[in-house]
């Protein structure tokens, strides 16, 4: 292993590690687990790091390191699905016991956005947590994910319309009526 001179420490450090929030956020929603969720933090941080060399001071080191993270997550999921294919699933566990009456909430809460979300495919799902949550544009998801620009907006707005459903259904579960503009109006009479 060669040496590399703490200029180039520090230049990677300031550039990369004020993005680890925002890596970790979008792994654990993609991953639903933490562990995972850190491991691949972890993988890209170190593929950064091996190819920080080819990184360009002043462009863009967000969009570089999500590339990277959704590089790494394909080699994850690849896993993942071989994994799944050895193991086999057993039934639940105590079926027979009684479960508790959860309490109706009076509003979505963030815990159902994020189940919501994972019921919708992949493709969709990655699309809304880049443009919703990271808030990258079309252009910088298009080269994040490999993919045209048409497809970063068809998929975005087919997976948006996707979590609009499943929320509604939600809403509906807790009891919660969708507004109408008659009701928007009284309320602000």
């Amino acid at each position: 292993m060669f040496f590399r001179p703490n200029v180039q420490v520090e230049s990677f450090e300031a550039a990369a590690l004020p993005h680890l929030t925002d890596l970790y956020r979008t792994a654990s929603s993609l991953l639903r687990d933490r562990n995972e969720a850190e491991d691949l933090i972890q993988d890209t941080y170190l593929e950064a790091w091996k190819s920080f060399h080819r990184f360009e001071l002043g462009t863009n080191c967000r969009a570089w390191l999500f590339k990277i993270m959704f590089h790494r997550l394909h080699h994850v999921r690849r896993r993942l699905v071989k994994a799944s294919r050895v193991t086999t699933i057993d039934g639940p566990e105590g079926q027979d016991e009684l479960a508790a009456e959860p309490v109706v909430p009076q509003e979505i809460r963030d815990e159902d956005v994020l189940n919501a979300l994972d019921k919708i495919a992949v493709e969709f799902r990655e699309i809304v947590l880049l443009a919703d949550v990271e808030e990258f544009s079309y252009k910088e998801i298009a080269e994040t994910l490999r993919i045209p620009v048409g497809t970063v907006m068809s998929r975005l707005s087919r997976g948006r319309k996707l979590l609009r459903q499943e929320l509604a259904e939600v809403a509906r579960s807790y009891g919660i009526s969708p507004r109408t503009k008659q009701a928007d109006a009284a309320e602000t009479a």
